[in-house]
């Protein structure tokens, strides 16, 4: 399943599997927060944003799906502080989704989608970086974390 599935996919399967959950018997122990939801949404955006443009500024390719395709280390802007905003930003995103659903069995589906895109989309990038750009890569993946 290395590099198969877009992360897109992985996100909209993971809130509709959020959706399902907050429709069960179990008590939703939370109310919806709209307001929070919008904000963690806009954040989500922010960072996604902020990666695909250090993209293009270093003219590299942002196709997740392509990773052999990439054509330098992008350490610059928000690169500098985690290594995949794109899929941090989605994260930001389904906590707005869970945030707006109000039901505190929705985030069990961030840690879902975390655990499934860090196996199936971020490893296999990390590796095919790695054999691409060798020391440099490793040197960045050093200082900056996967995520936060």
């Amino acid at each position: 399943m290395e590099l198969k599935i877009p992360p897109l996919v992985w996100l909209l399967l993971t809130a509709a599997l959020m959706w399902l959950a907050a429709r069960t018997d179990i008590p939703a122990l939370m109310p919806p927060a709209p307001f929070l939801a919008l904000l963690a949404l806009a954040a989500g955006i922010v960072v996604q944003a902020a990666g695909i443009w250090a993209f293009y500024q270093a003219r590299t390719t942002a196709n997740p799906l392509r990773p052999d395709h990439t054509a330098a280390i992008v350490e610059h802007g928000i690169f500098s502080r985690t290594r995949n905003p794109m899929y941090l930003g989605m994260v930001f995103q389904l906590a707005a989704w869970a945030l707006w659903l109000g039901h505190s069995a929705a985030w069990l589906g961030l840690p879902l989608f975390i655990t499934c895109l860090t196996l199936w989309q971020i490893r296999p990038e990390e590796r095919i970086l790695t054999e691409k750009f060798g020391r440099p890569y490793l040197d960045y993946c050093r200082r900056v974390r996967r995520w936060l």
